[in-house]
């Protein structure tokens, strides 16, 4: 794996250390005192991260998460829960519901390219 550059590393190191998702502004906001001062920088970092699959984009919130579940690299789907009181992420392998997901488009001779499941609720601490 190629290093990753500056930027990347601050982003990365942002999300690793966050209980919970953030948007960009969010991160760029942790990041104005290390020399960020444009969205487009901490965009480009989080691209790469999500290409390199250190990070995952959470597309019902606009916001991201470092990979925690090393796992989800060789899985067909990725799913999360997401505490809509503390905003904490919960990653874990839905490989089940992929092939169950992959018999139907198959059969309606859709390709699938990307799967993620987001379910929404309250985890245990807030309940």
């Amino acid at each position: 794996m190629k290093a990753l550059t500056r930027n990347q590393e601050l982003v990365l190191d942002v999300l690793q250390r966050s209980a919970r998702q953030m948007s960009a502004y969010d991160i760029l906001d942790k990041l104005r005192p290390e020399g960020l001062k444009a969205p487009l920088q901490v965009y480009r970092a989080l691209e790469k991260l999500m290409e390199i699959q250190l990070v995952h984009k959470l597309e019902s919130l606009n916001a991201f998460v470092s990979c925690n579940h090393k796992s989800c690299h060789g899985s067909d789907m990725t799913a999360f829960t997401i505490c809509q009181d503390c905003g904490a992420v919960n990653e874990f392998s839905a490989d089940g519901v992929a092939a169950l997901l992959k018999r139907q488009s198959v059969g309606e001779g859709f390709k699938i390219y990307q799967t993620a499941i987001e379910i929404k609720g309250t985890c245990a601490r807030c309940m």
